[in-house]
């Protein structure tokens, strides 16, 4: 596994680090069986001590019936046999911190597996059913729902049990929401950050963070409700704050998922006692358009000064369009609602602007999360229909493309079977994967993983400064970080002049021979 390597950064690492997402199904299979495991994971540790990450964000890799990608959980306290064993995962954490990489591992606290005990007792008519939403139906014979809220993945929020209760799921019918003003949900999720904090782990990732909490009364969305029934409550500030005091004991930190427009309300989930950083959508969903992109930055810091949280940058995770592909299209902007199979993309032009956008992300302050596969310049994969296995793409009655596309089994090696995954992929891989290899990008000096690693090699060169906006002609962004290091991006539509500078440390593409900035190329420079 090599020399143990000392931290690369202090106490407060997380407000800066490269964080790396990694979905374990489709990362490396160790064993042969198709399925991505933490064998795999193992094995390809110095790989990402190469490419300089931080820290590892692991999604669910708990027992799952896997009907939504590992996020219904069955249970919290083992790993999936799929993937490995707990012990393998103690190993894991500390192989990966011996080489200055820290774990984060990822905790749904908005429902559970059907799978569940709790959830299997409640089924069975079990005192349990407190643990959950559980309602009769409106109408004549209990026939219509309780409530008119709409599931996430399409259709009713509502499912109907043979006794004729219902139960509310904001996600899959296989996802039951938490009831979490019952004080045994609240002791059982602290006891979990417990026995997870206890076997090395350096973070928690909270999933749909602003959904927990719920208006008792379960009350139509129709009526017009505010607050809102079921996003934003209250009351969740309350649960993050315990969490907060568990975390501190342990030096550990959190990040939440919240997706919420109004920036008063998103900052009050990262005040001093409650979380410390929280995903950045506005940046991750934004198109790429100089002046959208510059406010999305600003909004960004500003949501974050008043409680002094660093921001987090975006580019893709395992929902989202990969960003070669969704940056290639004639709409670079990212929405479920316009998500539809066949959308023309140029990938040649999505590859030149993700590396500069590469480079934007990390030259900005705060930390940045990295999609496993971004690194390689991914696209998005063709899925035949009948291969699909996303229940996004299931509930759309087949219009969604779902999310399979981005979540395809890594290519290693491209001369080995299977692109070097290990064995046949649980999601067929195209038949181009092989030509985005890691083998064959880490010998050439041009590639996007060679880019990324030398990126990831430079960032600290910005320092700790804030960020000043330089003039710039329009469609180019250009501003300089405390330690004197400039990032330009040229967005418009001819070449720009260089700022005047000491040293060119590194450019996504070549410049122009008169030695400006061509159309969506990005540089580092020394002022």
């Amino acid at each position: 596994m090599g020399q143990p390597t000392p931290d690369r950064t202090p106490s407060d690492w997380w407000r800066s680090a490269v964080i790396y997402q990694v979905y374990v199904r489709s990362f490396a299979d160790g064993d042969g069986d198709g399925t991505g495991d933490l064998s795999g994971v193992r094995a390809r540790l110095p790989y990402l001590a190469e490419l300089g990450v931080d820290a590892l964000w692991f999604n669910p890799w708990y027992p799952s019936p896997m009907r939504d990608g590992g996020y219904d959980v069955a249970d919290y306290r083992a790993i999936d046999p799929a993937f490995g064993t707990l012990a393998e995962a103690e190993k894991l954490i500390a192989e990966a911190r011996q080489l200055g990489i820290r774990t984060i591992v990822d905790i749904v606290p908005n429902h559970v597996s059907d799978q569940h005990p709790w959830f299997r007792a409640a089924r069975a008519g079990g005192a349990e059913r407190d643990l959950f939403h559980f309602r009769p139906g409106r109408g004549p014979h209990g026939e219509l729902p309780p409530s008119d809220w709409p599931s996430q993945f399409g259709g009713s929020a509502w499912t109907r049990l043979g006794d004729g209760d219902w139960y509310l799921h904001l996600f899959a019918p296989e996802q039951p929401d938490l009831n979490w003003a019952h004080p045994a949900v609240r002791q059982e999720h602290e006891d979990i950050l417990r026995f997870w904090f206890e076997r090395g782990v350096a973070g928690v990732r909270i999933d749909s963070a602003a959904l927990p909490a719920k208006d008792p009364r379960l009350p139509d969305l129709a009526e017009g409700r505010d607050p809102h029934p079921y996003i934003d409550r209250d009351e969740l500030h309350a649960i993050y704050r315990s969490w907060r005091r568990i975390a501190d004991e342990y030096g550990g930190i959190f990040v939440g998922e919240v997706w919420l427009p109004d920036a008063e309300r998103f900052a009050r989930y990262l005040r001093p006692d409650e979380l410390h950083t929280a995903f950045n959508f506005s940046f991750l969903s934004c198109p790429w358009q100089a002046a959208r992109l510059r406010r999305s930055i600003d909004d960004t810091l500003a949501e974050h000064a008043p409680v002094a949280a660093p921001a987090t940058w975006v580019l893709s995770n395992h929902d989202v369009t990969r960003t070669v592909t969704r940056y290639g299209r004639s709409d670079t902007a990212f929405d479920f609602a316009t998500k539809a199979f066949g959308t023309p993309t140029d990938l040649a032009l999505g590859t030149r602007r993700a590396r500069a956008a590469a480079l934007l992300s990390l030259a900005l302050p705060g930390a940045v999360y990295v999609y496993q596969g971004e690194e390689l310049g991914l696209p998005e994969a063709d899925i035949p229909v009948a291969r699909i296995q996303d229940p996004m793409h299931l509930r759309s009655g087949g219009t969604d493309p779902g999310r399979d596309g981005c979540r395809v089994p890594l290519p290693w090696a491209a001369h080995a079977p299977h692109a070097g995954f290990g064995g046949e992929p649980w999601l067929p891989q195209p038949r181009t994967w092989p030509r985005y290899a890691a083998d064959l990008q880490a010998e050439n000096a041009d590639s996007m993983l060679s880019l990324y690693r030398a990126a990831i090699r430079l960032r600290p060169a910005f320092g700790d400064g804030p960020l000043t906006w330089l003039p710039a002609g329009d469609g180019v962004l250009a501003f300089v970080r405390g330690a004197g290091v400039l990032c330009v991006v040229n967005l418009a539509d001819a070449p720009a002049d260089l700022p005047a500078h000491s040293e060119l440390l590194l450019a996504s593409g070549p410049l122009d021979d008169r030695g400006r900035l061509p159309q969506d190329t990005a540089v580092w420079l020394r002022a």
